[in-house]
C-alpha cells in the first residue's frame, strides 16, 4: 500500500537534504505562531519574510526556519 506523502512535506524533506538552510512549510510555520495557513501567508507579506521559490511553482513557498525560530523567541 502506498502512502500518502503531503507535497509541500516532500519539497521541504528535498530541500532540507540539499541545503545548510531549515526551511518549513506556511502551514508549519504559521502552526508556531498560532496562525492559520492563510493568516500566516499575509504575515509574510506584511513582515517581508524571505520566501524560498519552489520550483515550477508560482504560488508555493518555504520559509526559513531561523526567520521562524527568531519571531517565535520575541514572542
Amino acid at each position: 500500500m502506498q502512502v500518502f506523502e503531503d507535497w509541500n512535506q516532500k519539497v521541504k524533506r528535498t530541500f532540507n537534504a540539499t541545503s545548510n538552510e531549515v526551511v518549513l512549510t506556511v502551514t508549519e510555520a504559521g502552526e508556531l505562531l498560532g496562525l492559520s495557513k492563510d493568516q500566516m501567508k499575509v504575515y509574510v507579506d506584511k513582515n517581508n519574510l524571505t520566501k524560498v521559490s519552489i520550483a515550477r511553482s508560482v504560488h508555493r513557498y518555504l520559509l526559513l526556519k531561523s526567520e521562524i525560530d527568531e519571531i517565535v523567541a520575541k514572542a
